[in-house]
């Protein structure tokens, strides 16, 4: 277990690592209650713990603590040579996304789904979804509502939280996007703030590369003054792709917070989202 990001409550943390001692052996560094700021320690203690788990040869998958802000600023210190190397699955969503973004850099699978913190206070319902998708099952998503052009696309899903994809555009860190399947969510962003990120991807041309686009929850997103909802900005954003679009995924900081696989091959199928 690693925390490349933002501090958390110890309480939370360790009602999560408690219930994962139930099933599997986790391994956690003395240090993880580390602060600096808004981090969880200084970049030299985040990046030593991620190149520290990578190197692990025992270890099956790095699971994430919480997310918050700081993954970022690990990028530059980590190559995907490194992750590369001895593959491991990566657990986590929000921030991590851009340490999903790394993984996909390196073409290893990792997983969007809830870190260590959320566990911690989870229901039972969430926790076996989520250790059922770890374990191996592939998940499923009917009725979702489409919105694009098309209704057909296959491709491998990449993706996560809208800011901090937006945040690595022009970087050499950037999201590769050719081809795939886009995965988007966000939480506490303002409709026209939604809307200039959007706009940025299409001003960069990701959806003119992209196979299709699924979204999942944009919570903590209410209208302003001028009454424009954020279910609003995403479908004029979205609605006029030469893509398949689906909207619904219950994938984010909302309720629920299904498990979905990165770098793993993925179809829209009308009103419909499934893996191979």
């Amino acid at each position: 277990m690693i925390a490349p990001s933002g501090g958390f409550d110890s309480d939370a943390l360790a009602a999560g690592v408690a219930w994962l001692r139930e099933r599997y052996e986790v391994r956690v560094g003395d240090d993880i209650l580390a602060r600096h700021g808004y981090l969880a320690g200084d970049d030299a203690r985040r990046v030593r713990e991620l190149r520290e788990a990578l190197a692990d040869r025992e270890a099956d998958g790095i699971v994430c603590a919480r997310g918050g802000y700081g993954a970022m600023r690990l990028l530059e210190h980590i190559t995907p040579d490194e992750v590369a190397r001895d593959p491991k699955w990566l657990i986590g969503f929000s921030d991590i996304t851009a340490l999903h973004a790394l993984w996909a850099r390196a073409r290893v699978p990792s997983w969007h789904a809830s870190m260590v913190t959320a566990l911690g206070r989870s229901g039972e319902e969430s926790r076996a979804a989520w250790v059922r998708a770890i374990e191996g099952e592939l998940p499923r998503f009917d009725g979702l509502e489409s919105v694009g052009a098309k209704t057909e696309a296959r491709g491998v899903l990449r993706g996560g939280n809208l800011a901090v994809l937006a945040a690595l555009l022009g970087t050499p860190h950037e999201l590769q996007v050719d081809g795939a399947i886009l995965l988007l969510e966000d939480v506490g962003e303002r409709p026209y703030r939604v809307d200039r990120m959007l706009t940025s991807l299409r001003l960069a041309g990701w959806f003119e590369r992209v196979a299709g686009v699924v979204v999942g929850d944009f919570t903590e997103s209410g209208a302003g003054a001028d009454g424009v909802g954020v279910e609003e900005v995403l479908r004029e954003r979205l609605g006029d792709l030469d893509v398949p679009v689906l909207l619904g995924l219950p994938v984010g900081h909302g309720p629920q917070n299904h498990p979905l696989p990165l770098e793993r091959d993925a179809a829209i199928h009308a009103d419909s989202l499934h893996f191979a």
